[in-house]
C-alpha cells in the first residue's frame, strides 16, 4: 500500500511540475502579408522604346504577397461628369487606311507595374503623340485574402466581373472618394 502511495504522489507531483511550465505562453509574431485595397491615379509620362513602343513602370510601396492581383483602367472617355474606365489590356483601331492598332497593355510584378503602348509595324507612336500623352489610369491593387478597404468582407459566392468598373469596386469595397493621384 505504501509503494502504491509513493508513486501516486510522485505521479502528482510529476504532473504539477509539467503544468505549470510556461514555455508555451511564447507567441511568436509573424509578418502580416494581408493587402488593404489600394487604389490611385496615374497620368504617367511614358519613356519611347522605339516608333512603336512607349513604357512607364513603376515600383510599388512595399512589395505585394504574390496572390494579389493588380488591374490597371484607362480613361477613355467621359459619361456626364463620371470618367468611362477600360480595362487593359486594350486595343485601339486607329480607323486608318491600314487597320492600325494602338496597343494598350500592362504587366506587374510583386515589387512593380509596367504599362506598355505599343503599334501596328506601319504607324508611328512617335509621330502620333496623343496615343500615349495625357493618358489617365486608375491602378487596383486587390488582396487575395478576401476582405475589401478596411477589412471589411466582400460578398461570398458572388462572381466580380473585373472588365466592369463599376461591378469591381462595388465587389471590393473601393470608396472612390479617396483614391488619390500619385
Amino acid at each position: 500500500m505504501k509503494k502504491i502511495l509513493l508513486f501516486l504522489f510522485l505521479g502528482a507531483v510529476g504532473f504539477t511540475a509539467y503544468s505549470c511550465d510556461n514555455s508555451d505562453d511564447t507567441v511568436v509574431q509573424g509578418t502580416d502579408y494581408d493587402t488593404i485595397n489600394q487604389s490611385f491615379d496615374i497620368s504617367p509620362t511614358f519613356t519611347r522604346v522605339n516608333d512603336n513602343l512607349y513604357r512607364w513602370s513603376d515600383d510599388f510601396n512595399k512589395p505585394l504577397i504574390q496572390s494579389d492581383m493588380v488591374l490597371i483602367y484607362m480613361q477613355i472617355g467621359m459619361d456626364g461628369d463620371s470618367p468611362v474606365w477600360k480595362l487593359l489590356p486594350y486595343t485601339y483601331y486607329v480607323g486608318n487606311a491600314n487597320n492600325d492598332a494602338v496597343d494598350y497593355i500592362y504587366e506587374f510584378s510583386k515589387y512593380a507595374a509596367t504599362i506598355n503602348i505599343n503599334s501596328s509595324n506601319t504607324f508611328s507612336l512617335t509621330a502620333n503623340p496623343s496615343y500615349y500623352q495625357n493618358k489617365k489610369f486608375r491602378v487596383l491593387i486587390l488582396p487575395a485574402n478576401g476582405t475589401g478597404t478596411g477589412g471589411a468582407k466582400m460578398a461570398k459566392g458572388t462572381a466580380v466581373d473585373y472588365n466592369d468598373y463599376k461591378s469591381v469596386i462595388k465587389y471590393y469595397n473601393i470608396d472612390e472618394s479617396k483614391i488619390k493621384t500619385k
